[in-house]
């Protein structure tokens, strides 16, 4: 798996029936890439996934399912997408840049530490709206700074999230950003809050670091 930062949505009930289906018929092309107890770690995915518990899955067996598929279309990133999402999984997003995916992750701590949140590799939709949120409004001030560009987006969602503006305000005032934050990663997470705004359900962010 390449180094990529996944976003990725879930159906339990496809994932039920088409992954469950693909892990049975496949069982050797998997194991391959799974830890030293093969056997026992197949059986534990294929149990969460027949019980509909997709979501339950670690993010160490997560990156076992990609790996495999990855290896199934190492040269076609569309049709991996597509084969995942048929059996369940919607890779919606990725962050290719190991710079932007730094600078992604430091905005991340940043707002673990403001808001005392902890923030799990699989998230409810609430919490990750909230992050994304903040994330607009402190990227959207450095392009300000910077560049003096219009937040037509901040401007928007402002009035319903004084609170989070408050707390990118402050951060962005704290640290004369230092971070070398560009028009991608302020488009990172504008796109992440276009594809996530109407969606309830679970988000997984997945990254193999």
């Amino acid at each position: 798996m390449a180094e990529e930062l996944y976003f990725i949505k879930t159906n339990p009930i496809i994932a039920k029936i088409n992954l469950y289906n693909k892990l049975c018929r496949e069982e050797k092309n998997i194991t391959a890439f799974l830890d030293d107890d093969k056997i026992t770690s197949l059986e534990i995915i294929k149990n969460k996934v027949k019980d509909s518990e997709i979501e339950k899955l670690t993010k160490e067996e997560l990156l076992h399912i990609f790996s495999w598929f990855n290896s199934e279309y190492p040269s076609d990133n569309d049709e991996m997408k597509t084969q995942l999402f048929i059996n369940g999984i919607d890779l919606f997003y990725e962050i290719p840049s190991l710079s932007h995916i730094k600078n992604f992750q430091q905005i991340l701590s940043d707002y673990e530490n403001l808001s005392e949140e902890k923030i799990k590799y699989i998230l409810n939709s609430d919490t990750f709206n909230q992050f994304i949120i903040y994330g607009i409004f402190f990227t959207g001030m450095i392009q300000k700074e910077k560049k003096g560009n219009e937040q037509i987006l901040s401007d928007f969602l402002k009035p319903d999230h004084k609170s989070l503006y408050s707390m990118a305000e402050s951060q962005f005032n704290s640290q004369s950003p230092s971070l070398e934050v560009d028009d991608i990663i302020f488009q990172n997470f504008t796109d992440l809050y276009d594809l996530t705004k109407f969606y309830k359900g679970k988000i997984i962010q997945l990254h193999d670091h």
